[in-house]
């Protein structure tokens, strides 16, 4: 399997790292080596613009998505409200616009040639906002009663139990009695639901979105935790099943 992973942006590297005036694309080793030790091949997909000098008569979001089987949404900055047609509460909530729109046309594109998408944390995000959802941009703020879900000194050491919907696809990936803790680092979540998902596993205790699924007949799913951080960690909520079945379906596709 050729798996694609929608690249992180930073457009505006520390100088120590010698790129000055440039924007650098990359992604996280954890997801890559996740999707690897499940025996498939990761390959992170470049932002295509004319800005770049790139036309799009050369090669297309279409040429790239053709030659991959499924797509993996990483996490990082926030979604930009104007996205969700919204504006920035506060400043530092503003998110990543260029990286928003670039995310949205891969992703429709894998649903379009009948390719699975899986997203992570922001990936799952991304996935309500192009589905036409909105986010809470501020968890502890906006949501009454909610529990911490991001705490800066822990951050992937920071967890808590999410409830599996009954009679969902997630909760049939589990056994009854597997472990229901997971990291959360995060600060955003799925306010209003996008069109054709439905939610599959909800934080204890204040009811914030963890999962969501698409209904259509694309593949597409999205957890607001860490799957990847999970692998080494005892007591946590498996994340090998929620890969196995995104590859499977990536199996499928491909067979067509």
């Amino acid at each position: 399997m050729r798996i694609g992973l929608s690249a992180r942006l930073l457009h505006e590297p520390p100088p120590v790292l010698g790129f000055r005036g440039k924007t650098l694309q990359y992604l996280e080793q954890s997801m890559a080596h996740w999707i690897m030790s499940h025996g498939a091949l990761a390959f992170m997909v470049p932002t295509i613009g004319e800005h770049l000098g790139l036309r799009r008569a050369q090669i297309s979001v279409r040429d790239y998505v053709g030659a991959l089987d499924g797509l993996v949404l990483q996490g990082g900055a926030d979604v930009a409200p104007e996205t969700y047609r919204e504006q920035p509460l506060r400043p530092e909530w503003g998110g990543d616009r260029i990286r928003d729109l670039y995310e949205i046309e891969l992703l429709w594109e894998f649903l379009i040639q009948g390719k699975p998408v899986l997203g992570v944390c922001r990936g799952a995000q991304l996935i309500n906002v192009a589905c036409g959802g909105t986010l809470w941009q501020d968890i502890s703020e906006y949501v009454p009663g909610a529990a911490a879900h991001r705490h800066d000194d822990l951050y992937d050491a920071h967890y808590h139990e999410i409830d599996l919907l009954p009679d969902s696809r997630l909760a049939s990936l589990y056994p009854p009695d597997a472990p229901r803790r997971v990291n959360s680092i995060h600060h955003q979540a799925v306010r209003n639901l996008g069109s054709d998902l439905r939610v599959e596993a909800l934080s204890v205790g204040d009811g914030v979105v963890e999962a969501i699924r698409g209904t259509g007949a694309a593949y597409l799913f999205g957890c607001q935790w860490h799957p990847e951080f999970h692998a080494k960690e005892a007591g946590l909520l498996d994340g090998s099943p929620i890969l196995q079945d995104f590859l499977e379906a990536a199996r499928l596709a491909r067979a067509g």
